[in-house]
C-alpha cells in the first residue's frame, strides 16, 4: 500500500468518526528497512518515523537529519536504562516509558541536560508476561511518579496481543488515558490502524504496509 493510500485511509476514517482532519499522525516504522526505502519515503515529504532500537537509529538518523529538515523520530521499542542518555539525545519522542527505574533515569538526565523528549507510557493492556509495558493496575503509580519528577508525559501507547481483537485494547487505552488526563494515544499498526483511528488514536505506527516486508536476514 502506498504512503498516500494509507494517509487517505486515515483521513477517511477521521471523517467517518467525526474527528478533526489531521488529528491522527502517521508514524512510518522504518526499523530493519534498507536506507533507500527510507529515503524514498522522505522524498515523498513524510517526516515522522519510528525505530525500535537505539543502536540502529543511531547508525541511520543523524545523517538523514542533516539532509532532511523537520524529521520527528519516535522510539517505539523497549529502552534499556543504560541507553537512556543516548536515546534522549537522538529521539524527539520516547513512547516506551514503562517502569520506575527508567522514569528516574530520564528525569535525572533531563535535569542535567536541561531538555527532555516528549514521553508516552507503554501499557501492557493484554498483561502478557513476555511483553514490555506497565500493567494497567500499575499505571496510576507510574503516572504519579512522572508528575512528581515533572516529566512531560503526553499520552499512552500499547501493542495489543496478536490473537485478540485490537479494538478492545484500543478502547481500554483510551479509557486509561482519560482517567489520567492524558491526551495522546499511540496505537494501531499495519493490520489495524483504521480501527485505532476509530478509537481516537493520535499516532498510528505503520511499517510493512508502507515499506514492504522486512528482511531480517
Amino acid at each position: 500500500m502506498a504512503l498516500s493510500d494509507i494517509q487517505d485511509h486515515i483521513a477517511k476514517e477521521e471523517a467517518r468518526m467525526g474527528r478533526a482532519p489531521g488529528s491522527t499522525q502517521l508514524i512510518a516504522v522504518s526499523k530493519v528497512q534498507p536506507l533507500d526505502r527510507v529515503v524514498a519515503v522522505l522524498d515523498e515529504g513524510h517526516r515522522v518515523f519510528g525505530e525500535n532500537k537505539v543502536q540502529e537509529a543511531a547508525g541511520k538518523w543523524p545523517d538523514l537529519k542533516e539532509k532532511f529538515d523537520g524529521i520527528e523520530l519516535h522510539l517505539i521499542g523497549p529502552l534499556q536504562t543504560n541507553k537512556t542518555r543516548q536515546a534522549m539525545g537522538l529521539f524527539d519522542v520516547i513512547q516506551t516509558v514503562d517502569r520506575p527505574k527508567l522514569v528516574r533515569a530520564i528525569a535525572r538526565i533531563a535535569q542535567e541536560e536541561g531538555s527532555c523528549p516528549r514521553l508516552f507510557i507503554q501499557v501492557n493492556t493484554g498483561e502478557e508476561p513476555q511483553k514490555a509495558g506497565v500493567l494497567p493496575e500499575g499505571l496510576g503509580e507510574l503516572v504519579e511518579l512522572c508528575d512528581e519528577l515533572k516529566l512531560p508525559i503526553e499520552g499512552l501507547m500499547c501493542i495489543p496481543p496478536s490473537d485478540e481483537e485490537p479494538s478492545l485494547h484500543f478502547a481500554l487505552l483510551a479509557k486509561l488515558a482519560k482517567r489520567h488526563d492524558l491526551s495522546g494515544l499511540s496505537m494501531g499498526m499495519s493490520s489495524d490502524f483504521e480501527r485505532a483511528v476509530a478509537q481516537g488514536a493520535s499516532y498510528v505506527r505503520v511499517g510493512s504496509a508502507i515499506f514492504g516486508a522486512r528482511d531480517y536476514g
